[in-house]
């Protein structure tokens, strides 16, 4: 059998099941769900159930859909792996784990039909038919992320719980929370209130690229109680993904200076004066490495630690500017106490510092990779951004790596080239050139390439003040990344593009279903361009590095 099943991302093998009718789901139809399976079977409940009307009630006997965690299947394919069969009578998922049920149950959803995104029935009364198959699927990598920039401009609540649903249905695991940085602080933390009572909130907002005359005069900020996160998390967790906090430092850290002027260098500037940032680019305005700054970051990441289960913990540790430390006395004297060298290993002192408090608790650091200047904690994951070099060199010291280079898995960047795109920023990068993105480098060896753990898109939102805005810039090509990171494809430019276009033609109908505001392949809508406010095209990206 041909597969025709217009599944994204593209299983591992689809086949016929030999000579048997499709499936007909109906107010009849049982769900089996055996204990172990709790969790998968509210989901079908809560989301296929309520696309289709159907009750979907307890029983095993007759027209049923069978769940089942079989940690056998781990042996082949490793333990998110699952098999989905359909005859005529039933529908049988088997999970090598919860989660590997879980995303079966995310084929069987794609496989009713677009209708089956929707929170309600549109039609009265209609046949729900699967084709009788045999899907046998499994993930490439086991860290498949996207991160959300929610510290640039801040995304309520329900829209974060909503783009764990997204991600859930593209069957990636982990969403990375950029919760601080220069414009906003966007954690409750009980032990200084002043984060956001101070550091989520900023005046006004630089209007497009940091060049742009303009300025949106309202003010903006908001920020997650500990209950909203409390809340993120679980959500997240009963769909089998990690939320992974990012708390940045050295760098990245004005709106906490603004809420406590101490954690400043105040032997080179009045911190006192600052407030949150509220323009982009690489601020000047860096952390002191001073014992008071430990010990309050000690502090947050105790209250971090509390609300996020994670096994990983994000620092940032990027564009990180050492002209203050240069002038400082006390970040001299630190440097010369602590035989550091330089102010690249100043910064470094700073992260091995919470590596080891980290890895004290269990947890393990995650940073972008400046954090290889002055040297690698020991225990440190590293995000490759600035292309692929900060990757091979992490994995060929022994470190893992999640790549995410930004030159072409930057979603913020435009999507075509031309005045057309709203606020275009960076490198072009088109839905085919997403598809065609391979996160492991040729150069790396079988057991380097083994360190690449997995592979993360990015989406920053200096210039997606919406949630509309990052819809556009987000989709579709996040289907794309989604298919690069579950699927074993083969090389770039070998891979059926061709095949892929058709299969998002039914893809777009399910984003419709799920209210996606995403950019259409003939070009962005009226409504969805940005006309007047100005971006920063680059026409040619350099060679990836």
């Amino acid at each position: 059998m041909s597969d025709d099943t217009d599944l994204i991302p593209a299983p591992r093998s689809v086949g016929g099941n030999g000579t048997a009718a499709p499936h007909v789901l109906d107010e009849h139809t049982a769900l089996d769900a055996p204990p172990g399976t709790d969790r998968v079977a509210h989901w079908l409940r809560t989301t296929v159930g309520q696309a289709t009307r159907l009750p979907l009630g307890p029983g095993t006997d007759g027209n049923r859909i069978r769940l089942r965690v079989r940690p056998g299947l781990a042996e082949e394919h490793g333990p998110e792996s699952y098999r989905l069969t359909v005859d005529e009578h039933t529908v049988s998922i088997e999970g090598a784990s919860e989660a590997g049920l879980f995303w079966g149950a995310q084929t069987l959803r794609q496989l009713l039909g677009p209708d089956a995104f929707r929170r309600a029935p549109v039609t009265e009364r209609r046949t729900w038919e699967l084709p009788a198959v045999v899907i046998e699927d499994a993930p490439r990598f086991r860290w498949r992320g996207m991160l959300l920039d929610v510290a640039r401009h801040f995304m309520p609540k329900d829209g974060v719980l909503r783009y764990i649903d997204l991600l859930a249905a593209h069957k990636l695991n982990v969403l990375h929370l950029h919760l601080t940085d220069d414009q906003g602080w966007r954690l409750e933390i009980a032990a200084f209130p002043r984060l956001t009572e101070v550091g989520a909130w900023r005046a006004r907002t630089k209007l497009g690229h940091r060049d742009s005359p303009l300025w949106d005069e309202r003010p903006h900020g908001g920020y997650y109680t500990q209950a909203d996160i409390r809340e993120i998390v679980a959500y997240a967790a009963e769909r089998h993904i990690t939320v992974v906090p990012e708390v940045d430092i050295p760098g990245h850290s004005q709106a906490a200076i603004a809420a406590y002027p101490e954690l400043g260098n105040t032997d080179v500037i009045d911190t006192a004066s600052l407030e949150v940032w509220d323009t982009w680019g690489v601020n000047p305005n860096v952390l002191a490495p001073t014992d008071n700054t430990l010990a309050f970051y000690e502090q947050v990441l105790t209250e971090v630690l509390e609300l996020f289960p994670s096994p990983y913990v994000h620092l940032g540790g990027d564009e990180c500017p050492k002209d203050q430390w240069r002038a400082s006395p006390t970040a001299q004297a630190r440097i010369a106490a602590e035989g550091l060298g330089d102010e690249d290993g100043l910064q470094s002192w700073f992260i091995r510092h919470f590596d080891r408090w980290l890895a004290a608790r269990g947890r393990r650091l995650v940073g972008w990779d400046e954090i290889l200047e002055g040297g690698l904690a020991e225990g440190a994951t590293v995000s490759s951004w600035r292309g692929y070099a900060g990757g091979i060199a992490a994995a060929r010291a022994g470190h893992d790596v999640i790549m995410c280079p930004e030159q072409q898995v930057y979603l913020d960047h435009r999507q075509a080239g031309g005045t057309e795109e709203p606020v275009p920023i960076g490198y072009v990068r088109t839905l085919e050139d997403v598809f065609r993105f391979e996160p492991v480098p040729p150069e790396l060896t079988p057991a380097e390439a083994a360190r690449v753990i997995g592979t993360q898109a990015n989406i920053w939102t200096e210039v997606t003040e919406t949630q509309q805005r990052v819809d556009y810039q987000v989709f579709p090509r996040l289907a794309a990344f989604a298919e690069v990171a579950w699927s074993r494809l083969p090389a770039p430019a070998e891979r059926d593009h061709a095949g892929f276009e058709r299969r998002m033609t039914a893809h777009y109908a399910r984003l419709d279903a799920l209210g996606v505001d995403y950019r259409p392949p003939s070009g962005p809508r009226p409504w969805q361009r940005r006309p007047g406010i100005i971006g920063r095209p680059i026409e040619g990206a350099p060679p990836i590095v």
